[in-house]
C-alpha cells in the first residue's frame, strides 16, 4: 500500500500562514489552532524574533522549554502543549523532524487530589445560580461533562426520550454516552424550544449557519442550516466565523459560565477552590458513593484507562467517615 503524500504548505506564504494551512488541512480545532500560533510566535520571539525556525534546532527547543519551566514557572501541562506546538511546527510545517532527544528542565507535575462538594454543597450552589447558567452547571454535575462539552452540545446530540446525552469529539476526540438527569429534562426542552425559535427567526433573516466539522460541511453543504446541527448554548448575537468569514451563530462563550459558578460559590459562603471542573469531580465522587460500578463510571466519565477514574476513590465521603483521628482515641 502507497503512503499518502504528505501536504506541503504554500512556500509563497508567511511561516505564520504555513501554520494556520497546515492545522486546517489536518482539521486541527479553532483552539487548537490558536494556542499552536501563540506557543510558535513566544519560541521566534524568544530567541530574537528575527531568526527563522528552519535555522534553529533541537537545543533551541530545549532552551526555550527550560526558561518556560525555570523562568515562567509554568505548570507541566502546559510545557508539554509548548512541546506539541513546536514539534508540529518542525515536523508537518517545515518538514524538518527535530533530531535527537529533548531533554529540557522539567516543570514539576503536582499530583492533587481533586477538590470535590459535598452534596449539600452542590444544593447550595444551585440556589443561587439562575436561567441558562444554572441548567448548564447541572448538566456538568448530573451528567459529568466537561466544560466545553457542554457548551459543544448540539440539539441532536439531547435524547429527552430515552435520557442520554452524546458527546461528539469529546478529550482525545472521542464520542460517548452519558445520563440526562430527569430533573431537567422538562427545562432542557423548554430551553431548546427557545433555541430553535431563535433558529427560525436567523433563517428568516438570511442566516441560521452554525460552524461544522470540515468533512461534515463538505459532505452535506446544506447541513449547517438544519436545526438538529444547532448549538444546546448559543451565543446571543451572531459573529463571523474566523475561517470562513461567513455570519453564524456559534455557542455562548465558556468564560460566561466560568464566572457564573465562581460567583455562585461565593454567594453560597464555599470556602472550596470551585470551577466548573469541580462539579464533573464531584459528579464522579458521588456516583461511586451511590454504588455505581467504577468500569460504568469510567464509560461515563470517557476515561481511557480505569486509573483515572480511580483518583475518586480517595475522596469518597464514605471511606473517609469511617476513619477517627488519634487525637480522638487519644482523649476517648
Amino acid at each position: 500500500m502507497e503512503n499518502k503524500p504528505k501536504f506541503r504548505p504554500n512556500p509563497s506564504l508567511k511561516l505564520m500562514d504555513q501554520v494556520r494551512e497546515v492545522l486546517r488541512y489536518h482539521h486541527y480545532a479553532y483552539r487548537t489552532e490558536t494556542t499552536y500560533c501563540q506557543w510558535i510566535l513566544r519560541y521566534i520571539r524568544f530567541h530574537g524574533g528575527k531568526t527563522h525556525p528552519k535555522l534553529l534546532g533541537a537545543p533551541d527547543v530545549e532552551r526555550f522549554l527550560s526558561h518556560l519551566a525555570t523562568n515562567g514557572k509554568v505548570a507541566a501541562a502546559t510545557q508539554r502543549q509548548a512541546l506539541n506546538a513546536i514539534v508540529f511546527l518542525y515536523r508537518d510545517v517545515l518538514d524538518l523532524p527535530l533530531e535527537g532527544k529533548i531533554a529540557p528542565a522539567r516543570s514539576k507535575r503536582q499530583v492533587r487530589p481533586p477538590t470535590v462538594l459535598t452534596q449539600e454543597e452542590v444544593k447550595r450552589l444551585f440556589m443561587v445560580m439562575d436561567a441558562t447558567h444554572a441548567l448548564m452547571a447541572k448538566l456538568l454535575y448530573g451528567a459529568g461533562l466537561r466544560l466545553m462539552e457542554c457548551i459543544r452540545l448540539r440539539i441532536q446530540d439531547v435524547d429527552l426520550g430515552q435520557g442520554k446525552i452524546f458527546v461528539r469529539g469529546g478529550k482525545g476526540g472521542k464520542d460517548r454516552v452519558t445520563i440526562l438527569p430527569g430533573m431537567v429534562r422538562e427545562e432542557l426542552k423548554t430551553h431548546i424550544d427557545r433555541v430553535i425559535l431563535l433558529h427560525h427567526a436567523d433563517l428568516e433573516e438570511g442566516y441560521g449557519e452554525v460552524h461544522l466539522p470540515d468533512a461534515l460541511a463538505r459532505k452535506y453543504p446544506r447541513a449547517a442550516k438544519e436545526t438538529r446541527w444547532q448549538y444546546v448554548f448559543p451565543a446571543k448575537k451572531r459573529s463571523i466565523d474566523p475561517r470562513s468569514g461567513r455570519e453564524m451563530r456559534h455557542h455562548i462563550m465558556e468564560s460566561g459560565l466560568q464566572k457564573a459558578v465562581k460567583l455562585a460559590a461565593d454567594r453560597a459562603g464555599i470556602m472550596k477552590k470551585v470551577g466548573c471542573h469541580t462539579l464533573r469531580h464531584s459528579f464522579a465522587t458521588h456516583m461511586l458513593e451511590n454504588g455505581v460500578n467504577i468500569r460504568v463510571l469510567q464509560e461515563l466519565m470517557g476515561h481511557a484507562d480505569v486509573k483515572t477514574t480511580e483518583i475518586y476513590t480517595h475522596v469518597m465521603q464514605r471511606d473517609i467517615d469511617a476513619l477517627r483521628s488519634p487525637l480522638d482515641h487519644l482523649f476517648a
